[in-house]
């Protein structure tokens, strides 16, 4: 998994989620972000419609995130009325390497997903922290299996990715290209 230095709430969509599990059951995860998509976007409900698993994500930081999930999932329910059964949904908070600027109480949290039947989580993208352990538990729960305490300890593993941060000169010569001083006329 990659994530970048810029870190943005977002809404993650998965289809057909697993993970590793259960010893050595490897099984295949397929994941959607559609965090930049417009909750009306006419092609939204296409991306959720038959999703076994979502992930609804928001930056501990910005109340306002928190604010969007309640239209979050209810797009999310909507779209999947027809479907047989509806997916198993988290609830992610993430950033939480900057718990000491969070604008979203926990118990508020915690309260959104017992109204709501959800999965509750804490990551930090940014470090890691908890993210493979946020699939796993998603994906356990898509599969109808229950995780003891030691194996969501044992998954407790950072995720790290190098975060490559580009020199001005290389982003300003990836824009503007030296141009040629031949022309061809044909």
């Amino acid at each position: 998994m990659v994530f970048s230095a810029v870190l943005n709430s977002t809404e993650i969509i998965c289809n057909r989620v697993f993970t590793g599990i259960e010893g050595n059951l490897n099984v295949t995860l397929q994941v959607w972000d559609i965090g930049g998509q417009t909750i009306g976007g006419k092609m939204l409900d296409k991306y959720i419609y038959g999703a076994q698993g979502v992930l609804l994500v928001y930056d501990i930081t910005n109340s306002q995130s928190f604010e969007n999930l309640e239209d979050w999932l209810n797009m999310v329910r909507k779209a999947n009325e027809e479907s047989d059964t509806q997916p198993a949904i988290s609830l992610i908070g993430n950033k939480i390497d900057l718990e000491h600027m969070r604008t979203v109480k926990m118990e508020k949290h915690q309260r959104f997903c017992q109204e709501n039947g959800l999965i509750s989580q804490f990551v930090s993208a940014k470090t890691g922290d908890s993210v493979f352990l946020c699939f796993q538990r998603l994906a356990a729960e898509v599969l109808g299996i229950k995780l003891n305490k030691a194996e969501m300890e044992q998954s407790q593993h950072v995720v790290k990715a190098d975060i490559v941060n580009y020199s001005q000169e290389c982003v300003a010569r990836a824009v503007n290209p030296p141009r040629s001083s031949m022309c061809v006329i044909q």
